[in-house]
């Protein structure tokens, strides 16, 4: 079975961004039906905010307490582990993320090579190498997208 991997460059709104926390809007109702467990991957690259906040972190967290998604892992890789160690707003919705039991991963070459790994590692974030744990998503079940 061949699988996508989506590469999303721009905002998608799926969601309202309030009081300081991500929110779902009543406009996009619970569709899961699945019978077999669903696994997410969310690869989040991108070293803007923005991006972080309007759209990789609503779907992530969305995607598991609206039960999109029986496993939802998100991977911070590359620029975005940089701006996780520094921002401390997007440092609370990533613990918002844990509280609802999204699985926290982080790549470790790249934490290393921007000196990040020891703060990402009190933030809660597993801080690993993630070439061959990535892999085997793509190769699995998982679906998976990358910001």
């Amino acid at each position: 079975m061949k699988k996508t991997t989506l590469l999303f460059t721009g905002v998608l709104c799926a969601g309202t961004f309030a009081a300081g926390s991500i929110t779902q809007t009543a406009a996009f109702a619970d569709s899961s039906s699945s019978l077999q467990p669903t696994q997410l991957g969310v690869v989040w690259t991108s070293g803007d905010r923005d991006v972080a906040l309007k759209m990789v972190f609503m779907y992530t967290l969305n995607a598991k307490n609206r039960g999109w998604f029986d496993e939802v892992r998100l991977v911070v890789w590359g620029p975005s582990a940089k701006l996780l160690s520094v921002d401390e707003e997007l440092q609370q919705e990533v613990a918002r993320m844990a509280d609802a039991g999204v699985e926290l991963v982080a790549c470790k070459a790249c934490a290393d090579s921007y000196g990040v790994s020891e703060k990402l590692g009190q933030l809660g974030v597993e801080v690993k190498y993630m070439g061959m744990p990535l892999s085997d998503m793509l190769k699995g079940d998982w679906e998976v997208v990358t910001f």
